[in-house]
């Protein structure tokens, strides 16, 4: 089956031996979308490889910024000098991907099934997160916002007051939307004990996500981890123990309004002006350090002190720019949650201007081994079901 199957969830391949209807072994062919991102790191700037990176799992790209961000700035030591705007605005920006990737899961997940209202209102209600992102960032993907030390850019003089009054909208469709499918008899019969794995197989597969939670186990870095101040918001863990693809989309729809929980609570949080860049000329571009008289970052007052006043900074500009910043000798680990489960980054710096070494833990590529425990002895039909529980996505799995 696949790799163009349109119930592959883009271009996976299965292979599939059958009985009959019946699975009696299912293996996953990758690497159709290899694009040697890991490798290309290695001849890029360490700022140069969010551009990168945010092309990975390109449903959650917030979540592989962040993370490598987060990786870089373990190396460099300023983890405790982040601004804490900058990580309220990481923690925003990835918990309205977060819905919007759920969303993508549900509405992928109705199609392959055969519940297509549930796939156009699931992309309908993803367009008022991508208008978001288009308005902070310019783009409503693969934007590159987040940034080694902060964001690119601030807020819009009037982003908060935009994403408070989308919230309510957001939050009634989300429930119309879901509403369609809770309790459904359909779509339970279709997903109710299928694409079965328990916490024992979570374990020994490394399973993270929704899948490990469905377990029962409550297991999210957020918590037993936090980064970016997690630790400061109020939220719940979304747990289920039917270890099937019914409760797995259960604790997608309950992780969507926790998240809208702590985007209240954000935004609550960037009712005053500050600064969303690490206050460190080595690392931050002039601009990005320049708070203008409204308050706002990114102001023009910089050109004036570089241009005119000192020389030593016009050059020191100039290398930031060509060359970019020095990390010193070292390597790290960072892992975050994103909304399929641990995503990890390691980096080895050689102290150079560019990563020695960029490798990733995407949790699309260590979930897809569960296919084969979750579908052998089971029907065809309830192999789709199982793949799209899992909710793979072949940008992180290739790279």
């Amino acid at each position: 089956m696949g790799p163009q199957h349109p119930s592959t969830h883009g271009v996976l391949r299965l292979i599939v031996e059958l009985d009959g209807e019946t699975v009696t072994q299912a293996r996953c062919g990758i690497g159709y979308l290899h694009t040697g991102i890991e490798k290309n790191m290695e001849y890029r700037s360490w700022v140069q490889g969010v551009t990168f990176v945010t092309r990975m799992d390109y449903l959650a790209p917030f979540f592989n910024e962040t993370v490598y961000c987060l990786a870089v700035e373990k190396l460099l030591g300023v983890t405790d000098q982040i601004p804490e705007r900058a990580s309220v605005i990481r923690v925003m920006m990835m918990e309205l991907n977060r819905i919007s990737s759920h969303l993508v899961a549900l509405a992928t997940g109705g199609m392959e099934l055969g519940a297509l209202t549930a796939m156009i209102f699931g992309f309908r209600e993803r367009e008022l997160i991508l208008d978001v992102f288009e308005m902070v960032t310019g783009l409503r993907m693969n934007s590159a916002y987040i940034r080694p030390g902060g964001v690119a850019q601030d807020l819009p003089a009037d982003g908060v007051e935009k994403i408070r009054e989308m919230l309510p909208l957001l939050r009634k469709r989300l429930k119309d939307t879901t509403d369609l499918l809770i309790d459904n008899s359909i779509w339970m019969g279709r997903t109710s004990g299928i694409g079965y794995l328990d916490l024992t197989g979570c374990m020994a597969l490394g399973v993270s996500g929704p899948i490990l939670r469905a377990t029962g186990l409550p297991h999210d870095l957020r918590k037993t981890q936090p980064y970016c101040g997690y630790e400061t918001f109020e939220f719940d863990v979304v747990t289920e123990t039917t270890c099937d693809a019914y409760g797995r989309f259960l604790i997608r729809v309950g992780e969507m309004q926790q998240s809208i929980r702590i985007i209240e609570q954000a935004l609550d949080r960037l009712g005053q002006p500050g600064p969303v860049m690490i206050a460190d000329k080595r690392i931050a571009w002039p601009a990005q350090l320049a708070i203008g008289a409204d308050g706002q970052g990114n102001s023009t007052d910089h050109i004036r002190e570089i241009m005119a006043e000192s020389m030593e900074a016009l050059i020191h500009h100039f290398k930031l720019v060509t060359e970019g910043f020095k990390v010193p000798v070292g390597q790290v680990y960072t892992a975050i949650e994103s909304p399929r489960g641990e995503l990890g980054c390691h980096l080895v710096s050689a102290g150079g201007t560019r990563p020695y070494r960029a490798h990733f833990r995407d949790p699309s590529f260590t979930n897809l081994q569960s296919v084969a425990a979750m579908s052998e002895g089971g029907q065809v039909a309830d192999l789709i079901a199982a793949v799209a529980s899992i909710d793979p996505v072949m940008g992180g799995v290739d790279r």
